[in-house]
């Protein structure tokens, strides 16, 4: 297992450090984590995954031990990380998986790096662009991080990234969540909610995707509901949608054993196919 920071270039002149863990044989799987998270997030995943593929689960720029960059962090500039990653690693094609934002930027890199992707895991996420009224949200959000930090972000997100059964009963899960957003430094929170504001509508793009896709959601997500999957699902040719029942946002945590079925039978009939 590797936590050695990436230099990454991303313009002349600036560089980015991403911290990463990495094990395991086989094809490559990189798994990208959602907003406000890191790499923690895939821990579960990890564990069982390394057995029989070689895993790589980054810190985006901007959270986790990985370097912040101010302003505004698009997708596009993460998933540039990821392919020089990728690079770095002398990894020439993967399965690209995200959640929520690692969703947003997993979509990205399949429009720039079509020729990187083995395989697609799109999990609690969507196609669609912010409204005006999230893009507002979501500046309010940047604002009060810069000028609250965490704290005001983990308590409005935790009622809506778990269900309120696991926020009742099992106070390991909330309180990794709660960590993962604490631990985000605000100013790379900040620049991840304008970049998110800024991001493209991939609806356009779905039908171009030609590689096998799975499509994971918690079936009580209030973040990104089961009817944005059923969307990509309807237009990526061949996809498969998986609805996790007792998950919200992050199913891959609430739900681990499920999700990690989903993910181990999709990763096996890739490499059948």
């Amino acid at each position: 297992m590797s936590h050695l920071p990436f230099q990454t270039d991303r313009d002349v002149d600036e560089r980015v450090q991403l911290a990463f863990d990495e094990s395991g044989p086989g094809p490559a799987v990189v798994l990208l984590h959602g907003f406000p998270f890191d790499r923690s997030l895939w821990r579960r995943q990890f564990d069982v995954l390394q057995n029989d593929y070689r895993v790589v689960t980054p810190d985006l720029r901007g959270h986790g031990a990985s370097e912040v960059t101010v302003g505004t962090v698009t997708m596009e500039s993460m998933a540039g990380d990821i392919e020089r990653l990728m690079d770095h690693l002398q990894i020439t094609r993967a399965t690209i998986g995200g959640l929520s934002m690692g969703g947003y930027v997993a979509l990205a890199f399949a429009r720039l790096f079509p020729d990187r992707i083995q395989a697609l895991v799109l999990a609690d996420t969507r196609a669609q662009a912010d409204t005006e009224e999230a893009k507002q949200n979501r500046a309010v959000q940047a604002e009060k991080a810069m000028t609250e930090g965490m704290k005001p972000i983990a308590d409005a997100m935790l009622p809506k990234l778990v269900t309120t059964e696991t926020m009742a009963s099992r106070p390991e899960v909330v309180e990794h969540v709660r960590s993962m957003i604490m631990n985000t430094p605000p100013e790379g929170a900040a620049a991840a909610l304008r970049g998110m504001a800024e991001r493209q509508d991939q609806r356009p793009f779905l039908k171009r995707i030609d590689v096998p896709t799975l499509l994971i959601v918690g079936r009580n997500d209030p973040i990104t509901p089961v009817a944005d999957s059923e969307l990509m699902n309807q237009a990526i040719s061949g996809s498969r949608l998986e609805v996790i029942d007792d998950a919200a946002h992050v199913s891959n945590l609430e739900q681990s054993d499920r999700f990690n079925n989903a993910l181990v039978g999709f990763l096996r009939s890739v490499a059948t196919n």
